[in-house]
This record gives structure tokens, sequence and C-alpha cells, in this order.
């Protein structure tokens, strides 16, 4: 059971972005507007800290939250996803017109019990 997942069009653009910068990380932030979309940086040009949590992996980036914001995504499915559009945000895909946005849906009883098997 995972707690995140992508779409095929999602897996490419992060494909695309590795090779054009290299290793990069997911942060899934709180907030209104843009603010509360999903963030595709560069390892390293944010601070992850112990606190951070992590959702899961897409191909070979980490997708991570806030221990806040997870207050709130616990209980459901992550799916990335990307939709043409800059958008309002300082996220890699903006400059090639794209913006990454997280569909979710919440878990099942069956699905949540399987989560607490595996933690």
């Amino acid at each position: 059971m995972e707690r995140l997942c992508a779409t095929a069009a999602a897996l490419t653009l992060i494909q695309r972005l590795e090779d054009e910068h290299g290793a990069l990380l997911l942060y899934q932030s709180g907030g209104c507007c843009e603010g509360s979309t999903p963030l595709c940086l560069r390892q390293g040009e944010l601070q992850i800290t112990p606190q951070d949590v992590l959702l899961g992996q897409i191909s070979n980036t980490r997708f991570y939250t806030s221990p806040s914001q997870f207050t709130y995504l616990q209980y459901s499915h992550l799916t990335l996803d990307v939709v043409p559009g800059r958008g309002d945000s300082f996220s890699l895909e903006a400059g090639l017109g794209y913006c990454f946005i997280i569909l979710s849906r919440l878990f099942s009883d069956t699905e949540l019990l399987a989560l607490e098997a595996a933690a």
C-alpha cells in the first residue's frame, strides 16, 4: 500500500526535469491558492528537516510534506499530475509552462489498516 503515485504525464515531466536539473525533490506545501501545489526543486534548494514527513517517492524523486500538512493528508491517497499553465510558482516545471497538481481521495478502511500494518 502506497500513499503516493503519479500519472504518466507527471512521470515524463519529472524525467525531463531530472535530465535538465539533476536530482530533484518534491514538497507538498500548505496554504491557500498556489501555496497548496507541490513544489519541484533541485535537491538542496529546500532544507528538509527531521520533522518533515516522507510521503513516498516518484521515480528517483522523494516527496515530502510538513508535519502540520501531513495531519490533513494522512488519510488520503495522493496522485501527482501535471496540467498546462505556469501557475504562480517558482517550482521548476513552471518555466516549461506546466504546473504540478495533487489529486486526492480518501483511503478505504482496508487501505488504512494496510498502511498501519506496514508502518
